[in-house]
């Protein structure tokens, strides 16, 4: 069976991730796997400049990014049976599928799936084989003869395909063998030299001779001098005469057209949708290459393992993962508002009001009298510095503050020279397309009857600002994000501690009025003092939202 990771959990922060998200991650794993070593931060969604700045500077990889979280078919226990080769006989087939307990084969070549073979398919082509000359048809090699037969070749070559010929058991009396047996033939004989030497004067391809372990000289020379393959075997006439049609090679009788197959990354729901429509019990998996992996069945996504999360840095649906409610939440560490997301069972759930999920970490790393090393120092204390604007944001606590400082210690960085390099590093946006800008710290939030999204960048950068200001209102005036009512896009100077902010949907002018004090001109406004989506955006539009 493929082993499932059964204790296998993901530490992984929101969509569109930003500094606090990533870090964050890998540093809770990090302390997670001081006591248990199954824990894997994972990311929802690209990284962004900043990010790459701090994992770059501090030597961290990026953790592998996870599309989504629903039960896949890598994570159900399906069955191993090797592949075969469309060369070996039904015989051996079916052999192998006595060895496994299977009813189905893959045929690979080169690890790619080539068609599927089943007991079925073996058993009507042995009981409806009409041709006589169906050993020639499907393409038989005399090596698959021999094989089939426990045979051994005293002249030949095994490599030679049976030519167009029906078989001839050769238990009549020589003369009556002489009027049946035409040219390529093969025939069965006995341990009868006059038998014998006549199905090869007829013309035989090849003579196979029962219960001897070898032929006489006069045979054996004349068969070389007819170019006639000659094959003993310690099976009786009867055994070979029934085996012999079982050495076709399943090549030939395989199915290659319409394989159904699955991805390892293929849904659990998508797999049960496909099985629903088809009788078939076993169906291929492969992986992203396309190489065969296993098979699949029914019964084996009875029992399939849900991926199991700890959410860090959000705690909303609409920003989580794909699939997140299909996935099993352990815990839970945030520091924004409370939401909406739902788990089944109790889990652990830290969230308190600091300015940054990274502080909540540092303070669960002292609690647990666990060493900081360097890069997880670097981490922690950039995603304070990112989160509060180097605590410039209205979020930020003296706690927040405190952490940072002594972070910047352990990593042996000046924390406001590192600041700079990491707020001038997240500015440089001149290569990015409005939308990718618009999408790179971009959240949405079920506020009353409205989906609200709200993107923001933070920048020292005063012209790179004015430049994404022109550039977004218009790509913002023919753009709506999808299942949004209102989007905003807030452009935020981290020198000025002020956010300019772009507003379109139908109640963004109503919407921004009542929360700001502003009036849109050609959808934009200015909020001085306003740095923080989590403490002054969202609490705004929440309030402004129950006056609409």
């Amino acid at each position: 069976m493929h082993n499932v990771p059964t204790d296998e959990v993901f530490v992984i922060g929101h969509k569109n991730p930003d500094t606090d998200s990533i870090c964050s991650a890998i540093a809770y794993a990090h302390l997670k796997n001081q006591h248990e070593n199954k824990y894997i931060p994972k990311r929802a969604g690209n990284i962004n400049k900043e990010t790459q700045f701090v994992l770059d500077y501090f030597g961290v990889q990026a953790p592998a990014l996870v599309s989504n979280v629903n039960v896949q078919v890598k994570d159900i226990a399906y069955r191993i049976v090797d592949g075969v080769s469309g060369d070996i006989t039904m015989k051996r087939a079916f052999e192998i599928m006595q060895d496994n307990d299977a009813t189905t084969l893959p045929v690979v070549n080169n690890g790619k799936i080539k068609g599927i073979i089943t007991v079925g398919d073996i058993a009507e082509a042995y009981m409806l084989e009409k041709d006589d000359n169906s050993l020639f048809i499907a393409g038989t090699k005399f090596s698959h003869i021999i094989d089939t037969i426990n045979g051994e070749l005293v002249y030949g070559d095994a490599d030679e395909y049976v030519k167009d010929g029906r078989v001839i058991v050769g238990a009549a009396q020589v003369d009556i063998l002489e009027r049946h047996v035409k040219e390529n033939d093969i025939v069965i004989v006995s341990d009868r030299v006059e038998a014998q030497l006549a199905a090869i004067n007829c013309g035989a391809s090849m003579l196979i001779v029962c219960l001897v372990n070898s032929i006489s000289d006069v045979v054996l020379e004349f068969a070389k001098n007819k170019g006639c393959a000659v094959v003993v075997t310690p099976t009786d006439t009867y055994a070979v005469a029934r085996l012999i049609g079982q050495s076709m090679p399943i090549g030939f009788f395989m199915i290659r057209d319409r394989i159904m197959t699955f991805y390892e990354d293929d849904d659990i729901d998508t797999l049960k949708t496909t099985m629903a429509k088809t009788r078939v019990r076993y169906f291929p998996v492969t992986d992203g290459y396309g190489n065969y992996k296993g098979l699949v069945s029914r019964r084996n996504y009875i029992n399939a393992r849900k991926k199991q999360l700890i959410l860090v840095d959000h705690n909303e649906r609409t920003q989580s993962v794909d699939g997140v409610e299909n996935a099993e939440i352990l815990e839970i560490i945030d520091h924004h508002r409370i939401a909406n997301i739902e788990t089944m069972n109790p889990v652990y759930f830290r969230n308190q009001p600091l300015g940054c999920t990274a502080t909540i970490i540092y303070q669960m790393y002292k609690e647990q009298n666990v060493k900081i090393d360097k890069p997880i120092a670097g981490l922690l204390c950039a995603a304070i510095l990112s989160d509060t604007l180097a605590f410039k944001s209205p979020t930020c606590t003296f706690i927040d503050e405190a952490a940072a400082k002594e972070l910047a210690r352990l990593a042996e960085i000046d924390i406001y020279e590192f600041a700079m390099e990491m707020f001038d590093a997240g500015s440089n946006l001149k290569d990015k397309t409005m939308d990718e800008i618009l999408h790179q710290d971009f959240k949405k939030f079920d506020i009353g009857d409205m989906v609200v999204a709200v993107g923001q960048i933070n920048s020292v950068n005063e012209k790179e600002i004015d430049r994404i200001r022109n550039g977004m209102r218009e790509f913002l005036g023919g753009y709506m994000e999808p299942g949004c009512d209102v989007v905003m896009f807030a452009m935020t100077n981290i020198l000025q501690e002020g956010s300019g902010i772009i507003c379109v949907g139908e109640n963004a002018q109503e919407l921004c009025s009542k929360a700001f004090g502003v009036q849109l001109e050609d959808s934009y406004a200015y909020l001085p003092g306003v740095v923080s989506r989590k403490k002054q955006i969202v609490p705004a539009l929440v309030k402004a939202t129950h006056q609409i």
